[in-house]
């Protein structure tokens, strides 16, 4: 299983390289049909997103610029974690105890990484975590993270589907989640969030779970994955540019975390705040996927210009970015 997972990860890196080259392409790729520069987008999502982020951009005929501040990717103590709440063991009991995940009514996802963190634990299980028969058991996500939540997944997780609500709400946030789940009246919901390590956790964690509480849940948190910092020259593709005086139009955020990563590498690395980098590009347009990564951005010190309304896949974000320059061309 884990060389498997070696090398799908393997293939996908390899993928990403060849597509999202960091280093600039000669300039008949810059250029448009018409001889005008093609406009140039930075976007530090890490390396699981960055390939729908990538063609949504060059849909718009746009080149994108991939300069990842952030790695997410789970570790041998994320899979602990996650199993710990799955099964007492993953090899088979004659006389088994009622599995922990028995204990809950729902789980929570607010991320495409944690549900597929908890989809490799489930296939590590020799039995699905939850009998076929007991109460409705409810699995959150938001957007088109629910995509995830498939007929493969639900029968790995029991093997009856009719136990199994799929939920999705229509506001596509952390908040909009606990909305949908209504009153928790003491039931237990468990979240796979990121640890966050090499950076501040953002406040969006914390507050999802203090709401959850307000509502009546008994949230527990596990570990499903990790949120690293991409180290200390996850800035160099953007200040290149600068240093070599290039342009760049804009930059995409689609997290609070990629914002600290970026200004992280921008201070330690190379002596530059963010007031510095918008001298070098008066004319950058900083583009925030959903209200959540926009208020991060702004508590961080990075004004946002462009914040997608629909932000339940990386299509808003892209089109808000467009209309943009569509208004300022009229």
């Amino acid at each position: 299983m884990m060389v498997a997972m070696k090398t799908i990860t393997t293939m996908a890196m390899q993928n990403m390289q060849q597509q999202h080259p960091t280093a600039p392409l000669p300039a008949p790729f810059l250029s448009t049909n018409d001889g005008s520069r093609r406009r140039v987008i930075a976007f530090t999502t890490p390396q699981n997103y960055a390939a729908r982020l990538s063609h949504l951009l060059r849909l718009k005929g746009w080149f994108p610029l991939w300069s990842p501040s952030v790695i997410v990717e789970t570790t041998p103590q994320t899979n602990s974690s996650l199993h710990l709440h799955l099964l007492s063991s993953p090899i088979p009991n004659p006389n088994p105890t009622k599995p922990p995940l028995e204990h809950f009514s729902a789980i929570a996802f607010t991320s495409r990484t944690g549900i597929s963190s908890f989809s490799e634990a489930l296939a590590d299980l020799h039995q699905p975590p939850l009998s076929p028969s007991g109460h409705i058991f409810t699995i959150s996500a938001l957007g088109k993270d629910s995509e995830l939540l498939d007929s493969a997944f639900v029968h790995r997780l029991c093997q009856n589907p009719r136990r199994i609500k799929i939920l999705v709400p229509p506001i596509s946030t952390p908040t909009g989640l606990v909305e949908s789940l209504g009153l928790g009246s003491g039931r237990r919901v468990l979240c796979p969030v990121p640890a966050v390590v090499g950076l501040e956790e953002p406040p969006v964690v914390p507050n999802f779970l203090r709401e959850l509480v307000s509502k009546g849940w008994v949230p527990v948190r596990v570990n499903a994955y990790e949120t690293r910092w991409a180290g200390p020259k996850c800035a160099e593709a953007v200040v290149r540019r600068s240093q070599e005086g290039e342009g760049l139009d804009a930059v995409v955020f689609t997290s609070t975390g990629e914002v600290e990563g970026l200004l992280k590498s921008l201070r330690m690395e190379y002596g530059l705040d963010w007031g510095m980098v918008k001298k070098r590009f008066p004319e950058l347009v900083v583009a925030a996927h959903g209200p959540v990564t926009a208020a991060g951005a702004e508590r961080l010190g990075v004004g946002v210009d462009v914040v997608s309304s629909r932000f339940d896949s990386f299509v808003g974000v892209v089109d808000a970015l467009d209309l943009r320059w569509q208004s300022l061309e009229c």
